[in-house]
């Protein structure tokens, strides 16, 4: 007589494992699935002539609930049929309805996803890397510190502090740009000084005459701020060359480095350490950061 065995049906979707947010970081646990969220665009805001800001929705609810993300982490945006490419997270962690998106057009898949309209379809993975340690860093006074496409990384800080506001000192946002035209997400700075408490200081390299704000470099704003270096903590974001003079400055001031925390998310690319494009000696700024204190970036060859 011929017996025959059906294997059982499995759904991975009731997989204990899957009811939790995967934790790619190599320092914690690496999930043994690599889920990608099915995410639609439900709105698209211009911000500058290369930068766009992306509403992302996970069409899934469940999956929904259960995204979530630290200040300082990014997600792997897939355009299917043009790859996939590292994105910080510029939206509020606290957030389920939508994640924000800051993306400047500079390369092949960027650009098909500037001309996406709402309704078009993405993939999404992550989160990755480490973040920035905002409990540590309460009841201490706060620089936050961008320079350029910096403040889109900067944004999930701010909300974070904007969301514990009582829980933190002093808080400045300290932003400089090349030029007037390039400055991110000017819509929201009455928002920040009015209604969060947040002193807001604005500099541009280089000036045009409907400008009527500061013109400089950006350690020029330190000259009108007071800085207790006992008691402060700072997030600097932007291009690697500004980490060295915003850093060694603020360490002229007294501040320890390791109270200074950078984001080398500029070097990302396959988002999980596979591809080696992201080392530094033997760092992977991908899964080993892309957070950083300044003291470990001072160490680390050719990080900046």
């Amino acid at each position: 007589m011929k017996l025959s065995y059906q294997i059982p049906k499995q759904d991975i979707n009731l997989e204990p494992f899957m009811s939790r947010p995967p934790q790619y970081n190599r320092k914690t646990i690496i999930m043994k699935t690599d889920r990608v969220y099915k995410c639609e665009i439900i709105n698209v805001i211009e911000l500058t002539s290369l930068e766009k800001l992306f509403h992302l929705k996970i069409l899934d609810p469940a999956e929904r609930e259960i995204f979530y993300f630290r200040p300082g982490q990014f997600v792997m945006l897939e355009v299917p049929g043009f790859g996939e490419v590292p994105i910080s997270i510029s939206s509020s962690s606290n957030n389920k309805e939508f994640i924000e998106l800051c993306i400047r057009r500079a390369g092949r898949t960027t650009n098909i996803l500037h001309r996406a309209q709402k309704g078009a379809r993405v993939g999404l993975r992550g989160p990755f890397g480490t973040s920035f340690p905002m409990e540590k860093m309460a009841s201490h006074n706060i620089l936050l510190i961008a320079g350029g496409l910096g403040l889109a990384p900067l944004r999930a800080p701010i909300y974070w502090v904007n969301e514990h506001r009582n829980e933190y000192r002093d808080v400045h946002i300290l932003y400089g740009t090349k030029e007037p035209g390039q400055m991110l997400f000017t819509y929201q700075y009455e928002e920040w000084e009015k209604v969060n408490r947040i002193k807001l200081l604005t500099i541009v390299e280089e000036a045009n005459k409907d400008w009527p704000g500061r013109t400089g470099l950006i350690t020029e704003l330190f000259k009108e701020i007071t800085i207790d270096p006992d008691n402060t903590c700072a997030i600097v974001c932007g291009p690697p060359v500004m980490f060295k003079f915003v850093c060694n400055h603020l360490y002229t001031l007294g501040l320890p480095m390791n109270r200074m925390f950078v984001s080398l998310e500029r070097r990302m690319h396959c988002g999980m350490g596979k591809c080696c494009r992201c080392m530094v000696g033997s760092t992977f700024t991908c899964v080993d950061g892309p957070v950083f204190d300044y003291w470990f970036v001072l160490n680390l060859k050719e990080a900046i």
